[in-house]
């Protein structure tokens, strides 16, 4: 078994990442999956959440995701993220901006999107 698997995080506007990785960690529709090389095929939703890209044995990379789809092959794991940024640029002030919109569009999604935002900048 190969010691890693592609993995390619895309939005609507471009490819994000592909690189390879030893484990990634995509906060899936009904829990989070770990992905390992050689995982089974596997295609789920992904809901508002940290996306982790394991190197070393330890987390080298935080990415938030508002949502999307996942494609799991043995070889490659792929994203399609509604949108994406770097748990780095996050910030309490775009969780407020995200909920004060969602509040006034009386959009349920968006509100999710916005919880998850507090939830990861709490960790």
């Amino acid at each position: 078994m190969a010691d890693t698997l592609e993995f390619e995080l895309v939005s609507p506007e471009r490819l994000l990442m592909s690189e390879p990785v030893e484990m990634v960690v995509v906060p899936g529709g009904d829990g989070d999956i770990g992905v390992l090389p050689g995982h089974s095929l596997l295609i789920g939703t992904v809901r508002p959440g940290v996306i982790d890209i394991h190197e070393g044995g330890k987390v080298k990379e935080k990415i938030f995701v508002a949502g999307g789809f996942a494609e799991v092959t043995p070889e490659r794991c792929t994203v399609l993220a509604e949108e994406a940024m770097p748990l780095s640029e996050l910030t309490v002030e775009l969780a407020d901006a995200r909920q004060k919109q969602a509040d006034e569009d009386d959009d349920d999604q968006g509100r999710k999107v916005a919880e998850a935002m507090r939830v990861a900048l709490a960790h």
